[in-house]
């Protein structure tokens, strides 16, 4: 019998391959994703210092009380759209993009055209 194939292991794989290659500097950090099965959350990371600058997720008070779900495409749009608004505060305007190993559609796209959109470079 054929095992079971672990997708998130499969996911981690492509996200360290990935990882190789992306590294967050002072001038332009990386703007990580993460997604659950129920929320979806975001961080501008600055890798040479190893500090996060700013976060967001669908659990935050502004997004939580504004969405039903927090795992559609509508939570994931308010995501980007605040952790760029929290970026650009603490004059972050060009980042690089970290999808994390997922695919670039859906709910990860709308939070990377939201985030671009509310005027984060990448």
């Amino acid at each position: 019998m054929i095992g079971k194939i672990d997708k998130n292991k499969i996911r981690v794989r492509k996200h360290v391959r990935v990882r190789k290659k992306i590294s967050g500097t002072t001038d332009c950090p990386r703007l990580c994703v993460y997604r659950s099965n129920s929320h979806i959350y975001a961080q501008v990371i600055d890798d040479t210092t190893g500090t996060t600058l700013a976060s967001a997720s669908s659990l935050d008070k502004e997004i939580k009380g504004s969405v039903a779900n927090g795992s559609n495409v509508e939570a994931a749009s308010a995501v980007g759209k605040l952790v760029a608004e929290r970026a650009i505060a603490k004059e972050v305007k060009d980042v690089v993009f970290d999808r994390g190993g997922y695919m670039y559609h859906g709910r990860v796209q709308a939070l990377a055209e939201a985030a671009r959109t509310a005027g984060l470079n990448f």
